[in-house]
């Protein structure tokens, strides 16, 4: 609430960094419909492959994983969990599935943050219930030294914090009193320093974060995993979020590093989508050479399914295609045997048309 507090008393300067952000963003947004309108069929899969992305990375930075080989099952389909990671794999997908089916309908208010946390921890008995004790947020170093990062706010504070910040956000909305990507920056940003439940605070902080996107008009986390683009990035995620939590209790918090770095993923998030879908009209052997890049950015061992979340809307037979090829050439080689055999690079790829 801190960071909406300083908002609603009004602003006096935007850092330029900040201003040429949301130049870029907004620029990109007003492409949105033209490139939804341009290819429903590469927008299915990348819809595909983003609630896939977004499910496992958003999770996977919390220290959630699963078995590669049923997370498409996990996602797509109904199986029964077979241990706590994948129930709340599951549960952040059908979370996900509500905002992107019922975003319209589905109002920024308590109810709905406790729904969706409900629906991210699963069947645990605290799931939907605001922390019960007062945690601080420890960091242990790799030399097991510990530390506090911050201090959220207590137990007993928790539910009146929330409920003043999601008042916050709709007068700023309302107000306008400063433009509306800012107050969702500070909306996230407030609710990380209020840190809320016992756990699955960054997984519904997303989620809340994709939801006032979409109320903003600003729909590109349906095809492009902004989750995926934090965890690639999670050192500055990190980083920003510390430099901007320090002094929050007292509102002398310096909140443009984490608001810029929020921005940042929400460009870089555009900018990918861009690329993606005007791929629909490229020229003969352009899905080659996106497997060959993909193939490139490879740090170690890879699999086919690592190709296929980097090259949403080719397909597999292609992708087996290309890396024979590839073999053949004396660029990768491949390890095992089976659909998921590992490949890895010979030296560096080099690079064909």
């Amino acid at each position: 609430m801190k960071t909406l507090e300083q908002f609603a008393r009004g602003l006096t300067a935007i850092p330029p960094p900040t201003a040429w952000y949301l130049a870029d963003i907004g620029e990109a947004r007003g492409r949105q419909d033209l490139y939804t309108a341009q290819a429903p069929q590469r927008l299915k899969a990348l819809r595909e492959h983003a609630l896939v992305e977004s499910a496992v990375s958003s999770n996977r930075i919390e220290g959630v994983t699963v078995d590669r080989d049923r997370v498409a099952t996990l996602v797509f389909g109904r199986p029964h969990p077979r241990n706590r990671d994948e129930e709340e794999l599951q549960g952040y997908r059908n979370a996900l599935d509500l905002i992107h089916t019922q975003s319209a309908s589905l109002p920024v208010c308590e109810a709905t943050v406790l729904r969706l946390h409900a629906l991210v921890r699963g069947q645990i008995w605290d799931a939907g219930c605001y922390k019960e004790k007062d945690a601080d947020i420890i960091e242990t170093a790799a030399d097991g030294r510990v530390r506090v990062r911050f201090r959220p706010v207590t137990a007993v504070q928790t539910p009146a914090a929330l409920r003043d910040t999601l008042a916050l956000w709709r007068d700023c909305v309302r107000d306008h009193a400063v433009h509306p990507l800012l107050a969702a920056a500070g909306f996230n940003l407030d609710f990380l320093c209020i840190h809320p439940f016992r756990d699955g605070n960054g997984r519904v902080s997303r989620l809340l974060l994709l939801l006032l996107l979409y109320h903003l008009g600003y729909e590109v986390g349906r095809y492009i995993s902004l989750e995926r683009l934090i965890e690639e990035s999670k050192a500055r995620y990190h980083e920003t979020l510390e430099i901007s939590s320090r002094q929050w209790h007292e509102g002398r918090h310096d909140f443009w590093p984490y608001l810029n770095y929020v921005l940042y993923i929400l460009k870089s998030a555009y900018g990918e989508f861009a690329v993606r879908v005007g791929e629909t009209t490229a020229p003969r052997g352009a899905k080659t050479g996106r497997i060959r890049a993909a193939v490139e950015q490879q740090a170690g061992p890879f699999a086919v399914v690592d190709l296929e979340r980097a090259c949403p809307g080719v397909s597999r037979e292609l992708i087996r295609r290309v890396l024979r090829q590839m073999r053949d050439a004396g660029d990768v080689q491949c390890t095992g045997r089976g659909p998921g055999a590992l490949w890895r690079k010979r030296g560096n790829v080099r690079k064909r048309g």
